[in-house]
């Protein structure tokens, strides 16, 4: 007779739902490795995520070998089972949502077309639009990783001030523009991870750690620069060409921030790290049970969204020529509003990087419209503000026909 545990079959890799990751074809039977710590990390993002795919169901209890309460996984595999049969809905209901975005795009590319032809459908235009997305882009891929972890960043906008005045003291001038972009990645990433620790390790509610994070960053970059613009040096000029230089006729800060973008889409959809933010996103509880070592992972998601501040410190350096304790005011609003706005949910555990994109550059044109037809700036943000209230009524609407 056959070995009952030999024939159980490992489950998928993690959640599919049109946004999150596809399943990993190289995932490795639970079986025998089912009472080993490793084995269990090394699965975890997987289990985690397909137990966030069913809707009410509880994680098993942890035996005394870390796994379900039969010992071997077995409310676990269960669970795991039924997740294919809530991921083809789930996958229409990603790509309509990514449509829905596009169709929008479109037909504010037709209004701009209608009211302003002569000046929105230029060449010179466009590249104006893909440039004032690029440095809220490249925040708005740091945040959309905190929101499907189950967070939300704040202080993106003041850490990215801080690191552009850091950047461009006289003293850190004095070593050339390399240094200038290391300080300012690194500078960004350091106030990530000090998010990310008082939330991860002090339990601190994470509006509350990101918002002191906020008045901090702001009043120390105000402090460094006694509140004026600091200019790039001469001899610190290649920063300042990240803008200026064009390659087939676009800015070279546009192709950093499509890089990023691809980057981000690949941790987020063909890597453990991206299955596990997911996971951890979806049930913290499960994840945990799955062997994902929760605050680790929720102190490296701010981590990341930190780095991505100090890139796009750099990105606005370039196009502004200065450091100033005043860059990205209301960035953090922009960029949450972007990712609310491409589909990924304020709780985790559901969201994509290309949702979140276009949500950016949908944002970026009514702004370019509003200024093309001389409309007021105060009007502008009335409209941004209803659209916010509309996505997210669409979005809870979404959520309670599913239950």
């Amino acid at each position: 007779m056959s070995d009952p545990k030999s024939e159980s079959p490992a489950g998928p890799a993690g959640p599919v739902d049109g946004t999150s990751p596809a399943e990993d074809a190289s995932a490795s039977p639970a079986g025998a490795a089912a009472t080993s710590t490793s084995a269990a990390e090394a699965t975890g993002a997987g289990v985690a995520g397909a137990v966030t795919m069913t809707a009410d169901a509880a994680p098993a209890p942890a035996g005394p070998d870390g796994h379900g309460s039969d010992g071997h996984g077995g409310r676990g595999q269960a669970q795991v089972r039924r997740a294919p049969v809530v991921l083809g809905p789930l996958a229409r209901l990603g790509q309509a949502r990514h449509l829905g975005l596009v169709a929008a795009l479109v037909l504010l590319a037709i209004v701009g077309l209608v009211t302003v032809p002569e000046n929105f459908a230029t060449t010179s235009n466009l590249v104006s639009i893909l440039s004032l997305a690029a440095t809220i882009g490249v925040i708005t891929v740091g945040a959309t990783f905190v929101i499907i972890g189950g967070g939300i960043d704040l202080s993106v906008g003041a850490v990215m001030a801080l690191a552009s005045v850091w950047a461009t003291t006289l003293a850190t001038q004095a070593y050339g523009p390399f240094v200038m972009i290391v300080c300012a990645v690194l500078v960004g990433t350091a106030a990530g991870l000090v998010n990310g620790f008082l939330i991860a390790y002090g339990r601190m509610v994470p509006f509350i750690a990101t918002l002191a994070m906020l008045v901090a960053a702001r009043g120390l970059a105000q402090r460094m620069s006694d509140r004026r613009t600091q200019l790039v040096q001469q001899g610190n000029e290649m920063i300042v060409e990240l803008s200026t230089t064009r390659v087939l006729g676009v800015p070279v800060l546009v192709y950093i921030f499509a890089l990023v973008v691809v980057v981000g889409w690949v941790v987020l959809n063909r890597t453990t790290f991206g299955r596990r933010t997911y996971a951890v996103g979806g049930n913290p509880e499960a994840a945990r049970l799955a062997g994902i070592n929760v605050r680790r992972h929720t102190m490296l998601l701010y981590a990341l969204s930190g780095l991505c501040c100090g890139i796009a410190a750099v990105l606005i350096m370039a196009r502004t020529t200065t450091g100033s304790s005043t860059h990205g005011d209301l960035y953090e609003l922009d960029a949450i509003a972007a990712v609310i706005i491409g589909g990924t949910l304020l709780t985790g555990g559901r969201g994509s990087i290309i949702g979140s994109i276009l949500g950016l550059l949908i944002f970026t044109v009514i702004t370019n419209l509003f200024i093309l037809n001389g409309l007021n700036t105060s009007d502008q943000l009335i409209a941004k503000g209803l659209i916010i209230v509309v996505a997210v009524l669409l979005q809870r609407r979404s959520l309670e026909s599913r239950t």
